[in-house]
């Protein structure tokens, strides 16, 4: 099965896009670390390889469905922030965006009727839910404990 041109190229585009927010990630965790958080680093560094793992499903994807991989180049990302929360509301931002980034690509794979593809992203939609939900979490209780008590989020967290 040969995939179109047209999902192809939004594919590859996705590709950097998981990088971007592996990149970013990467340096929201050693913030994190730089502020002796070493927990919620760690949870940043694991969601960091995610969101690489992501982009290397899409990579194998399209090595599957004889698509042509050629990833665009993955714009910089920040590596300094205001407080935790400015940090987790750019994770916020970055998941949101992604979501969408995602419900196109679906748009366009239904467009087409590219059965395969829908398939394939259906994972996709379900893994955005989850990533939404888990930094909304982190996030409420940030707010909630405000940057004072952060070293509490960082007991809250699994060892």
């Amino acid at each position: 099965m040969k995939i179109s041109k047209k999902l192809n190229d939004a594919i590859n585009t996705q590709i950097s896009e998981e990088l971007y927010a592996s990149n970013g990630y990467a340096n929201m965790a050693a913030y994190f670390n730089s502020l002796g958080l070493a927990r919620l680093s760690e949870l940043y560094f694991k969601q960091s390889e995610e969101e690489r793992e992501h982009a290397l499903k899409f990579v194998h994807y399209l090595m599957e469905v004889e698509g042509d991989v050629a990833i665009p180049a993955v714009k910089a990302t920040t590596s300094q922030f205001e407080s935790v929360k400015a940090a987790l509301e750019s994770a916020m931002a970055w998941e949101k965006d992604v979501t969408e980034r995602i419900n196109r690509l679906m748009d366009l794979a239904i467009e087409e009727k590219d059965y395969a593809t829908q398939d394939f992203l259906r994972w996709y939609v379900t893994e955005q839910v989850e990533e939404e939900a888990n930094v909304s979490h982190l996030l409420t209780l940030v707010e909630a404990l405000g940057d004072r008590s952060i070293i509490t989020l960082e007991a809250y967290l699994p060892r």
